[in-house]
């Protein structure tokens, strides 16, 4: 017979070997309007269609093929990734610990935004627009066919544009180095 001792001492290291085990990030499917409440992580379907206003991620967001983002005034700690996305829209003073990266899909908005990282926008053919953000790193539009304009955004990083048709258009963007097609941006 084991002694209460023994007993809350096997107890105990069950505990901490579970406590050991990674965690499954919880993932919310978003299909619909999403309010001021806080998640994990954040992923749109394919197709689908998704609202944050106010809404918290201590993770990142994910948007599908297809589908479609409005994220307004949101905090996200890690990052936002649309590929073949229909239309990804950032507004409201949205903040974002990671990097924002939005490749191959439609159309594209991200306004007075502050971004930590990165801001891309690769091989999308709908309008892409960066306006009034604050990037802590690098923004890069390269490919882009739907037209895109650059307004007022201040990088620690470069400013780079390649092999958009049309050519970019905008100003008053603020960056150490402004290269290609954004260098009188």
């Amino acid at each position: 017979m084991k002694t209460p001792f023994a007993l809350c001492a096997a107890a105990l290291a069950s505990a901490l070997a579970l406590a050991a085990l990674p965690a499954q990030a919880e993932e919310f499917r978003c299909t619909g309007t999403v309010g001021a409440v806080s998640l994990v992580n954040i992923f749109v379907p394919d197709g689908a269609s998704c609202v944050l206003n106010r809404t918290r991620a201590q993770g990142s967001i994910v948007v599908g093929t297809g589908a479609t983002l409005l994220a307004t005034s949101v905090a996200v700690v890690g990052n936002l990734q649309a590929e073949g996305a229909a239309d990804v829209t950032v507004t409201g003073r949205s903040t974002f610990g990671g990097s924002v990266q939005i490749v191959q899909g439609g159309s594209a908005s991200i306004s007075k935004a502050r971004i930590n990282g990165d801001i891309l926008f690769d091989e999308q053919t709908g309008p892409v627009t960066a306006s009034g953000n604050i990037v802590g790193g690098v923004l890069q539009a390269f490919q882009n066919t739907g037209g895109v304009t650059l307004l007022n955004n201040r990088m620690n990083g470069n400013l780079q544009c390649k092999e958009n048709i049309p050519a970019p258009t905008g100003g008053g963007n603020r960056a150490p180095l402004k290269e290609d097609q954004c260098a009188r941006l």
